[in-house]
């Protein structure tokens, strides 16, 4: 969409049944799990909490699972909602041509308006604290305050580097590759390793729930497809003049996004600021949910208190 269409008007209920999620039996928080069909794509979230709605965001290849930690803590003070990026996790993509950074921001604030959703703040993780910037701009109202935890903010590293989107735009020409990628990763040594290689340590149970990810054929094709479409320097662009406030949060450790991609995004924005945390790496918010929500807290809650009245 062109960003004079942006803002988006809600739209009517779609009369149709909607299936209930399959989850695997260790799913986390599966008592908040649904379905939302809003075209083109079914949805899979997670709510939780009340008060000022907060919406989280995964990153490439990850799901709503990877706020299993830090949903329960925001929930205490928020409503707190998490998706699934289209077809990754147990969301079902219906439109492959709309897994790029701009097409998924705009068909999540499609999704937003359908359901009446308004959030107050936005948390995103890697590339989907670049969404986050750039939904932003697309909700009417807009948040009043965006997080982001280890952004993929460098079209030369960050999401770019890390996972080679030129690849990922051959492998997708071979409709077997998702199928075959999801035999090979599926074993515990290799996710062990896929996760070790960001720089952050899981327990058992969140390398269990990646190894679901991974042997998912849908989830692979979805995430090499994000890759392929992935464009970054248009959102680049705009960071200058974005006026809402933006926390970034990075961790020493990340070996996937350099914590300077972060300082770099902060010196191009009006109103926004930096956190390093001194220890984990790419997956700190599943590494250790209590040290982000340390960090973020004091921010957003000064961000949403509402501004005195001038007479």
């Amino acid at each position: 969409l062109p960003r004079s269409a942006w803002h988006l008007r809600p739209s009517a209920p779609q009369a149709m049944n909607t299936p209930q999620p399959n989850l695997p039996p260790d799913w986390p928080h599966q008592d908040c799990s649904r379905l939302l069909r809003v075209s083109p794509h079914l949805w899979h979230v997670q709510e939780m909490g009340t008060g000022p709605l907060v919406l989280l965001v995964h990153g490439a290849g990850g799901s709503c699972h990877s706020w299993r930690g830090l949903m329960p803590l925001l929930a205490q003070s928020y409503r707190v909602i998490a998706l699934d990026l289209p077809g990754q996790g147990f969301s079902r993509m219906g439109a492959r041509g709309r897994a790029g950074l701009a097409q998924m921001s705009a068909d999540i604030a499609k999704l937003c308006v359908h359901q009446g959703w308004q959030p107050t703040a936005l948390i995103g993780h890697s590339a989907g604290a670049a969404i986050a910037l750039d939904l932003a701009q697309r909700l009417a109202p807009s948040p009043r305050a965006i997080i982001g935890i280890n952004a993929a903010l460098d079209p030369f590293q960050g999401l770019a580097g890390w996972l080679f989107p030129l690849t990922a735009k051959m492998l997708t020409l071979a409709p077997f590759v998702p199928a075959v990628f999801a035999r090979l990763t599926n074993t515990d040594a290799r996710v062990a390793n896929l996760i070790a290689a960001t720089g952050s340590t899981l327990d058992p149970q969140g390398l269990a729930l990646y190894r679901h990810l991974v042997a998912k054929p849908s989830h692979v094709d979805a995430t090499l497809a994000m890759m392929a479409q992935w464009r970054l320097p248009p959102l680049l662009e705009t960071l200058p003049s974005l006026h809402q406030p933006v926390l970034l949060i990075t961790a020493e450790n990340d070996r996937a996004v350099s914590p300077q991609t972060s300082a770099r995004a902060v010196a191009r924005m009006a109103h926004a600021q930096h956190v390093a945390l001194t220890r984990y790496g790419h997956l700190v918010q599943e590494e250790d949910p209590a040290a982000v929500m340390a960090a973020l807290a004091p921010w957003l809650t000064a961000q949403l208190i509402p501004a005195p009245n001038r007479g």
